[in-house]
C-alpha cells in the first residue's frame, strides 16, 4: 500500500474524493495558513483506498453487498438487523499487517510521546465529492496507543453501516457500496478540560459583515454546534481589528448551563465516551475567554476568511491543559453570504402564537411555517 496514509500537510480542498470534506479542509488550512500563525491539529488521514483494500483483503466485499442487498428498501423493516450483520462483518475482520505497520509507524510519529488522539470519520463517495455525511458515522475521543487506533479505525469504518447511515444513503440516492471512509486522526485538543465554540466571520443574525462573532462554553464544543447551550459571545468589529487596535464591541456573559466532559467508553468500545454535566457556578459566572485569546481567534477567523474570499463557519477549542488555541474545523458559511449585503428586508408579524423553541437567531425571517402569522 502506498495510498494508505496522507498527511494533513500535504492534502488540500481538491482531495475531497479521497479524504472527505472534514480531512480535506483541515489540511487546507495547515498546508496553507499555518505560516500565517494559526494553529491546527497536526494529523494524517487514513484514505479511502484504504478502506477498500480493508474490506478486500478480508474478502468481505462482497459479503457486505450481499448483505446490503437483503435490505427491505421500502419499509426498512429490516434495517436493524442488516445493520447489525454487516457492523459484525467489518469488527470481526483482521487489519492486513502491511495496512497496519503503515498506521502504526504515522501514529508514532505523529505522536512520539505517546499523546492521545481524536480518531474522526471523514466519509466520501466515488464520484460524488460533494456528498455530505456529517453526522452520520462515529468519532473517537482520547484514543492512545498503536492498538487502540486500529480498533478505534475498525469501529468507524463499521460505523457506515449504523442505521442512521444506512437511512441517509437510502434517501439520498448513494449506492451502499459506492461510499467509503477516510479516517482523520488528529492530536487530541483536550478542550474538555478547556473550552471551545464556533465563529463566524459575519454577524449570524442580520449577516453585517463588518464584525466577527465569536462564541464560546466550557467543555467539548458539542453544545455550542448543537445549540444545546447560552454561550458567552463576543463581537469584534473588522476594520479596527485589521489596524491592530483594541476591537472588541460587546461581551455577554451566557448561562453556559452545561458542560461536555469526557469519561472512560466502556463496553469495548475504545477511547473516551462523553456526559454533559452541570457547569458550576463559579464557571457559569466566568467569561470563557480572554480579551487577549477573542483578538486572536478574531485575528485567525479573518486569515481564513481572506484565504477563502467568503464568510465562514469555524470552529475553535481551547486546550486546557496547556492554554492553547486550535482552529479545528472552517467552511463557507452558508445562511447569509449568499445574499446581497448592502440589500434590507424588514417583516412585521401580525400575531404571536405559542413559542415552540427558543435560542440564538441565525436568520431574520419568519418563513412562514406551520402556525406562521406573518
Amino acid at each position: 500500500m502506498n495510498t494508505s496514509i496522507k498527511w494533513l500537510r500535504a492534502v488540500r480542498n481538491t482531495d475531497v474524493a479521497n479524504v472527505g470534506g472534514k480531512n480535506a479542509s483541515l489540511g487546507e488550512m495547515i498546508g496553507t495558513l499555518a505560516s500565517k500563525g494559526i494553529d491546527v491539529p497536526d494529523g494524517f488521514a487514513i484514505t479511502a483506498q484504504a478502506y477498500w483494500y480493508f474490506l478486500e483483503a478480508n474478502r468481505i466485499k462482497e459479503l457486505l453487498a450481499a448483505c446490503m442487498a437483503r435490505l427491505d428498501r421500502k419499509g426498512l423493516t429490516n434495517l436493524t438487523t442488516i445493520a447489525e450483520e454487516a457492523r459484525a462483518l467489518i469488527l470481526n475482520a483482521t487489519w492486513p499487517e502491511d495496512l497496519a505497520q503503515e498506521i502504526r509507524a504515522a501514529y508514532r510519529e505523529l505522536s512520539a510521546d505517546g499523546a492521545s488522539v481524536a480518531v474522526r470519520s471523514s466519509a466520501t463517495a466515488e464520484d460524488l465529492p460533494t456528498a455530505s455525511f456529517a453526522g452520520r458515522h462515529e468519532s473517537f475521543l482520547n484514543i492512545q496507543g498503536e492498538e487502540a487506533l486500529l480498533d478505534g479505525a475498525r469501529h468507524c469504518y463499521a460505523s457506515l453501516f449504523l442505521e442512521r447511515a444506512i437511512k441517509y444513503r437510502q434517501d439520498m440516492g448513494f449506492p451502499d457500496m459506492k461510499v467509503a471512509l477516510s479516517i482523520g486522526v488528529q492530536h487530541m485538543v483536550r478542550s474538555d478540560v478547556g473550552g471551545a465554540g464556533v465563529i463566524f466571520t459575519l454577524e449570524p443574525e442580520s449577516g453585517f459583515r463588518n464584525v466577527v462573532h465569536v462564541a464560546a462554553n466550557w467543555g467539548l464544543g458539542e453544545n455550542v454546534v448543537q445549540g444545546a447551550v447560552e454561550t458567552d459571545e463576543y463581537q469584534v468589529f473588522k476594520p479596527t481589528l485589521r489596524k491592530g487596535k483594541h476591537a472588541i464591541l460587546q461581551r455577554r456573559l451566557g448561562a453556559k448551563q452545561k458542560t461536555m466532559v469526557l469519561e472512560p467508553a466502556g463496553d469495548g468500545r475504545p477511547g473516551s465516551s462523553t456526559v454533559n454535566l452541570d457547569t458550576t457556578v463559579e464557571q457559569r459566572e466566568r467569561f470563557v475567554l480572554s480579551d487577549e485569546e477573542i483578538h486572536q481567534l478574531a485575528h485567525w477567523a479573518l486569515t481564513i476568511e481572506d484565504h477563502y474570499g467568503m464568510p465562514m463557519d469555524i470552529e475553535w477549542a481551547k486546550d486546557g491543559t496547556t492554554g492553547k488555541l486550535y482552529i479545528v474545523q472552517a467552511r463557507p458559511e452558508t445562511v447569509h453570504s449568499a445574499k446581497d449585503p448592502f440589500q434590507l428586508k424588514e417583516y412585521a408579524l401580525k400575531g404571536k402564537g405559542a413559542v415552540i423553541i427558543t435560542g440564538s437567531a441565525v436568520g431574520s425571517k419568519d418563513r412562514g411555517g406551520p402556525g406562521a402569522q406573518a
